[in-house]
């Protein structure tokens, strides 16, 4: 599974999770990246993110090390992290967010 893919996926079962927030984290290039998903939308914090829905959200040449399952919305300085970090494909295999 491409991490393209892997982000479509987590961000079709996140629709239903609307108090969950998707935290993936890895490089492009030799640059971080952020990716956060909330209620089915992605938005990368660390670079930009197109306004066409049907446009991936993963610049070329992304790879995505690390993902974190966090309590939402978010409050800054005040994050629960409830499962993570761990590989990204190991959050679709959780059966319980």
């Amino acid at each position: 599974m491409t991490d393209i893919e892997l982000v479509a996926q987590l961000e079709e079962r996140s629709r239903n999770h609307a108090d969950r927030v998707l935290r993936l984290q890895g490089v492009v290039g030799v640059e971080p990246f952020e990716l956060l998903i909330f209620r089915g939308f992605s938005s990368s914090t660390t670079h930009p993110t197109r306004f066409d829905p049907d446009a991936a959200v993963l610049p070329k040449g992304t790879v995505l090390r690390c993902a974190e399952l966090l309590l939402g919305p978010l409050t800054p300085g005040d994050e629960s992290v409830l499962a993570g970090p761990m590989p990204p494909a190991d959050l679709l295999a959780q059966a319980d967010w």
